[in-house]
């Protein structure tokens, strides 16, 4: 891969990572339109990690906070913000089991589903039917709970599939568990950090296996850094919206170009 393809895929991961649209989705069809057919999961994972930089650097404050949160759990009884602090820290761990089991089990089916242009662009109509369904979602404030946000994990399990959107697919679950819509965005910006580990670890032997050249590595940089970048702007767009109420708007844009890519597949 060259170096404007890789800083073009970098580019398409950083925006799309955290808006509700699809990165693996969007991916498979660059890399299909780029003409590159190499491993796809490969640098998706690479070009992941720039955009773990990019929760990081966003939340920062929260993620502090969580850290601290267990050395100082004498004081949670009279300090609310260390209670939810602690109370987010258990909820993300269990909101990982579902992607975990997904990763290790049943890794060679995800693989080959990236190597299906048609799967991801039909499976965007399914990211795109929940983000215009949202706005006939009540808009609630309910307490965050084991349940809801497991519930919220097997949604990011499940989007782990090209074409569904992690962020579009938690983000629903949890405004439909009747959570309110920003504190949702927040809690699955930071549900996304172990499960982007989880998918770097996973791919870790194969990297090692067979390392990049000194050519393909100056790709890789590149796409992380462009990744790093724009997925830090996503973040701030997409809570924007999600303040604004404005989430369907990414739901028309996926169900555009799931029925163009369709209907290019049949009759193009």
């Amino acid at each position: 891969m060259d170096l404007i393809n890789a800083m073009l895929l970098g580019l398409v991961q950083g925006l799309t990572e955290f808006l509700p649209v699809s990165s693996s989705g969007h991916l498979v069809l660059f890399s299909e339109l780029l003409g590159f057919r190499e491993s796809g999961i490969a640098f998706e994972v690479f070009v992941h990690f720039g955009t773990l930089l990019s929760v990081l650097l966003a939340f920062r404050k929260e993620i502090g906070e969580m850290i601290s949160a267990p050395f100082r759990y004498r004081e949670a009884a009279h300090n609310p913000q260390i209670k939810e602090a602690l109370n987010w820290d258990f909820f993300i761990i269990l909101a990982t089991i579902p992607a975990v089991i997904v990763g290790l089990f049943f890794k060679d089916q995800i693989e080959a589903a990236f190597d299906s242009s048609i799967l991801a662009i039909s499976m965007l109509s399914i990211t795109g039917i929940l983000m215009v369904s949202t706005q006939f979602l009540k808009n609630s404030d309910h307490p965050f709970t084991a349940g809801r946000t497991f519930l919220m994990g097997v949604a990011q399990a499940v989007a782990i599939l090209p074409g569904i959107s992690r962020s579009g697919s938690t983000i629903f679950t949890g405004i439909a568990g009747g959570m309110k819509p920003e504190r949702v965005a927040r809690f699955s910006f930071l549900m996304s950090i172990p499960a982007i580990l989880g998918a770097v670890v996973l791919k870790l032997n194969d990297l090692l296996q067979t390392p990049p050249t000194s050519d393909e590595v100056s790709g890789l940089i590149a796409g992380t850094l462009v990744a790093f970048v724009s997925g830090y702007f996503s973040i701030i767009w997409l809570l924007e919206y999600v303040k604004r109420g404005r989430l369907q708007w990414f739901g028309y844009y996926c169900l555009i170009v799931s029925w163009v890519g369709i209907a290019w597949h049949l009759w193009g």
